[in-house]
């Protein structure tokens, strides 16, 4: 008898840590990625119409020095000042990514559970790693972001699984302390967990179109590919990269090619 009052105690202790465990997880998954929207209420600051321009207006702009440098919208100099590997702001407008972009110089795998303030959770950061530059002028740049059940970081982009959803909103801004970069989606589809900057060398120009020329000719239904939109190796892409549901093989893609540049 004393032996199953044990037993009883035991399952009851351990179900009510399991309770408790659950919950923590609950909660940390609910509230995943609230700094961000903190951080976003103090740096980011209206647009003005002028950061919308069209290519030939920044052509024009180009020819003409004497104008004003574009006006950036974030405030960098706190967002480096709270984190120095701070380097760039990600927006896809119809989802909810919006976010800072971190690079560490000393550890790739850094961003995947630490957030911008440097604490331990599990959404971490939107981040690229150094196998890139900081530039964008990288062939290709990769960057990543947790799939959160809450919809935050990289959670939203898998709304380009549904046609209209991706024909409907193909943009991407990546803004910089000194210019804004507007890219076009042209490809959004499941693959497998190959690292590609590890995997291609997208600085050999043969390299780069036969990875190209792969995407254009993919045939499967999880995959979307805007085959009007030329892309060619002498092209700067960005690949945001995440996992997909909750399987460590495969991983969710969406890429944009660069289309302008206002300085």
């Amino acid at each position: 008898m004393k032996k199953k009052k044990i037993i009883a105690f035991v399952c009851l202790g351990l179900g009510i840590l399991c309770g408790i465990v659950g919950l923590y997880k609950y909660m940390e998954e609910k509230n995943a990625g609230k700094e961000y929207e903190d951080i976003k209420k103090e740096v980011v600051k209206e647009e003005t119409p002028d950061t919308e321009e069209n290519t030939e207006q920044q052509e024009t702009e180009e020819t003409q020095p004497e104008q004003p440098a574009v006006e950036i919208p974030i405030d960098f100099a706190a967002l480096q000042q709270q984190n120095p590997d701070v380097y760039a702001w990600i927006k896809v407008p119809g989802t909810a990514v919006d976010y800072p972009i971190l690079q560490s110089s000393t550890d790739n795998g850094y961003y995947l559970n630490h957030t911008i303030d440097g604490e331990e959770k599990k959404e971490g950061a939107i981040f690229t790693e150094n196998y890139n530059t900081k530039t964008f002028e990288d062939p290709n740049t990769v960057i990543y972001g947790h799939d959160m059940k809450n919809g935050s970081m990289f959670q939203s982009i898998h709304q380009y699984m549904d046609r209209s959803f991706f024909d409907a909103n193909r943009d991407i801004t990546i803004y910089m302390t000194d210019r804004i970069l507007h890219y076009k989606i042209f490809a959004a589809y499941l693959t497998d967990n190959k690292h590609l900057l590890m995997t291609y060398n997208f600085w050999d120009k043969d390299t780069y179109k036969q990875y190209l020329d792969g995407i254009f000719s993919m045939r499967d239904m999880n995959a979307f590919i805007d085959t009007s939109t030329e892309v060619t190796n002498e092209d700067k892409i960005i690949t945001l990269s995440t996992c997909y549901a909750g399987i460590s093989t495969q991983r969710y893609l969406v890429q944009a090619v660069l289309v302008s540049i206002e300085k």
